[in-house]
């Protein structure tokens, strides 16, 4: 008996000081925080064998897809038109700093030459590495290059899919095996960090699909994913590369960036956010119209007017602006989605200084629209047409104003500063229809 209570006390014991880890990030590391803060606009791309279907990421798990039906799609998908330059251009043209590539979803479905599964692009008629094209054009091209990984799984038996929320419908039967699961997951992500050059994140999904309860309590997890040896590991492999997890949860140690999906931070009008903001560099994702994969009928086009809102929102509040494509099955980027990109980068060329590499969260949002900042300068984005039409009011600047600019066209405004702040006036001037932008310059 004593032999058995030195044993739980034992095994309490090492629970409870994984628990109470802490994660010390390397220079290399937070270094490369300080860089994707600086970035502020990414490419998300959802793609693989589900974009055949035409009906979104989720297809397999929305429809009931059984696992040995779903398989058939290896025979069909055949993206004859995949261009990597094609992408990595159309996200330079639309401002982007970085990619974050579907790795691997919830079906399972490999988008790179694994050693650990059959279920990969390269076992369809198409047959090449598109993971390998990929990272080679963004090195080549300067552009960041993020992994997406899904945790949770529809397609292999040995996830814990009996406990799972999701992908009851794919008719598995045999008994889970989480040991082996893990070790499947650590093999592939040793894959991604030591075969395809420099990788600046993994992007985790899917950890939701085991919480007890989402936002209710104790936001324990049904299983223990390992994050201690998964994080630990992707660390050691690329000291640099950045770990997010999209677990709707406040970080946990080892994590370098905060996700937020389809919110603003703080924000919770999807049900996915609620969860406080941290000091961790942020991002939010978003997509073009209501789905991330290919959807052959969603017509539902954000304008890029919005689309830039979304941006200089997020910026006001110090996080990046990951957004969305999901490409057809063939491989190309619908026209839709690159037109729109087009636009956005056009009013990055013109108005980027204002967004890349500054930093927010130093005033809240105010009716007529919101700020950046960069050094000793504040950026004023007019967004929304102000209430009292001949000025703006910016509160909480305490700092002396030296000067007060028109971005564009360096026209001085008249300004008048008081202790609750500083009014700014915009006799004469006609705003701007997507965002009127007010340098102010500080002593």
């Amino acid at each position: 008996m004593r032999k058995l209570l030195l044993s739980l006390l034992f095994s309490c014991t090492v629970t409870m000081a994984l628990q109470a880890q802490t994660y010390t990030p390397t220079k290399e590391n937070l270094e490369a925080r300080a860089e994707f803060q600086d970035m502020k606009l990414g490419m998300f791309i959802h793609w693989g064998a589900s974009s055949v279907l035409g009906n979104g990421e989720w297809v397999m798990n929305n429809r009931n897809i059984g696992v040995k039906e779903y398989g058939r799609l290896i025979n069909i998908f055949n993206p004859q038109n995949f261009d990597a330059k094609k992408w990595v251009a159309t996200a330079k043209a639309g401002g982007m700093k970085y990619i974050t590539f579907i790795t691997r979803h919830h079906d399972s479905f490999s988008n790179w030459d694994t050693k650990q599964s059959d279920w990969k692009i390269t076992n369809t008629p198409y047959g090449k590495d598109a993971l390998k094209q990929l990272a080679d054009e963004c090195h080549k091209e300067g552009i960041k290059l993020f992994c997406y990984y899904s945790l949770l799984d529809w397609y292999r038996s040995d996830y814990q899919y009996e406990t799972g929320k999701t992908g009851k419908g794919t008719g598995r039967t045999q008994k889970s095996d989480w040991e082996s699961y893990i070790r499947f997951m650590k093999a592939q992500l040793t894959e991604l960090l030591t075969n395809y050059g420099k990788i600046d994140g993994i992007w985790f999904d899917g950890h939701w699909d085991q919480l007890d309860n989402d936002h209710d309590k104790a936001l324990q997890s049904k299983v223990n994913w390992h994050y201690d040896e998964i994080y630990k590991l992707i660390h050691s492999l690329q000291p640099q590369c950045l770990i997010s997890n999209n677990h709707h949860l406040t970080p946990l140690p080892g994590e370098d960036f905060q996700a937020f999906e389809k919110d603003l931070p703080g924000g919770n009008s999807t049900g996915f956010g609620g969860q406080s903001v941290s000091q961790l560099p942020l991002e939010t994702c978003e997509t073009m119209n209501d789905s991330w994969g290919f959807n052959i009928t969603d017509k539902k086009y954000k304008s890029t007017k919005d689309l830039i809102h979304y941006m200089v929102n997020a910026a006001s509040l110090n996080a990046n602006f990951l957004l969305n494509v999901g490409p057809m099955p063939d491989g190309t980027i619908q026209p839709e989605f690159v037109d729109t990109l087009k636009e956005m980068g056009d009013w990055m060329k013109i108005n980027g200084q204002s967004i890349y590499g500054t930093r927010g969260a130093v005033m809240k949002g105010q009716e007529w629209g919101v700020v950046t900042t960069k050094d000793k300068i504040w950026y004023a984005h007019i967004i929304k047409t102000p209430k009292q039409a001949s000025y703006i009011f910016i509160p909480e600047l305490k700092n002396k104003v030296v000067k007060c600019t028109l971005f564009n066209s360096k026209k001085t405004l008249k300004f008048k500063q008081q202790p609750e702040g500083v009014f700014v006036y915009l006799d004469g001037l006609q705003l701007d229809a997507i965002d009127t932008i007010i340098e102010i310059k500080l002593q």
